[in-house]
């Protein structure tokens, strides 16, 4: 069933039907605006997902995209009417600055060994928030500012029908992304990059693709993040950021695409439910070190994430399944 999931489109659709059904038949605003940012945090996880489970690229500064999206669509929004052409160009705005950093850090940390990578990857993230902290003219430091949305978005119900096809429709492009000879190549990358460049590939010229397509999506959930709060500051683009995208790809399965969006709706069930004790019980105050705990015990219990190990159950049943056939032909014979 979980192989037919991550392949099917069919199993995509149906509980996108469900989702799209669920507003009408519960009208709880605080579950609806839970369910939205699921979505903008799904988005965010694929495209990190494409790196790590994909390319096998480890990257701590993929906030600087989720950031870049963020500015982009609050600084042209405070500064213009915010119509929906306004939020069009400025979305598409963050997408193209991604884009050109993406390509520009790939081609200056691309080559480096892994380990390198993620510690050059980090030290850019790190420029891009002190910017944004000392640039106050643009945007206002640390103290962020807020900024309005064009009429259809102040509609909650609209907005998580926007932000639903939005993932829905990710999901779809990087599935067929990944299962193109193209995402092939990528996962040969992800395996054994050297074999893969004496077979004649330019394995740099697919890492950068990777890359640059991780880069916009994620400005894209970025932009999608700050019009659900109408608010933006220098905390888009915090290592939290980054690692919050890691950790929901790890939980949910590396690799899988459908992963992130079930680790992205573990972690923020649990932020939320954890959160919400904290306010009737003194001893879920501190949430985070249950929420660690949660972690840990999720790793032990599902160490290729859910969606990995449950798949990896799978085919052991189906191994040992086939073992005991064959045994039972051999003593038929």
């Amino acid at each position: 069933m979980l192989r037919q999931l991550n392949k099917s489109p069919v199993w995509i659709l149906v509980c996108s039907a469900v989702l799209i059904v669920f507003p009408f038949v519960n009208d709880s605003r605080s579950l609806m605006i839970l369910l939205t940012q699921i979505f903008i945090l799904a988005i965010f996880a694929m495209s990190y997902d494409l790196l790590l489970g994909y390319t096998g690229i480890v990257s701590f500064g993929h906030a600087m995209f989720f950031g870049i999206g963020a500015y982009s669509t609050g600084v042209l929004l405070s500064r213009f009417e915010p119509t929906m052409l306004s939020l069009l160009i400025s979305i598409a705005v963050g997408m193209l600055i991604a884009s050109i950093v993406s390509y520009l850090v790939g081609l200056l940390t691309l080559r480096l060994s892994n380990h390198f990578y993620a510690m050059l990857t980090l030290a850019l993230a790190g420029l891009f928030l002190v910017v944004a902290e000392k640039w106050r003219s643009l945007t206002l430091g640390n103290d962020g500012f807020t900024f309005r949305v064009p009429d259809i978005m102040r509609d909650r119900l609209s907005f998580y029908m926007i932000c639903l096809i939005l993932m829905v429709a990710v999901f779809f492009i990087l599935l067929r992304l990944t299962n193109s000879p193209m995402g092939k190549v990528l996962v040969a990358v992800r395996e054994n990059e050297a074999r893969t460049q004496s077979l004649g590939f330019h394995t740099i010229h697919y890492k950068l693709i990777s890359s640059v397509v991780a880069g916009m999506i994620a400005s894209l959930s970025g932009s999608l993040y700050v019009l659900s709060l109408r608010f933006v500051n220098t905390s888009v683009f915090a290592l939290d950021v980054t690692l919050d995208a890691l950790l929901m790809t790890i939980l949910g399965g590396v690799g899988t695409l459908i992963g992130p969006i079930i680790g992205a709706a573990i972690i923020e069930v649990s932020h939320h439910w954890l959160s919400e004790l904290g306010k009737s019980y003194a001893i879920f105050e501190r949430w985070i070190i249950f929420f660690g705990i949660l972690y840990i015990l999720a790793v032990m219990f599902f160490p290729k994430g859910i969606v990995g190990s449950l798949k990896e159950m799978r085919w052991k049943k189906r191994k040992t399944k086939v073992k005991t056939e064959n045994k039972n032909k051999r003593m038929a014979g």
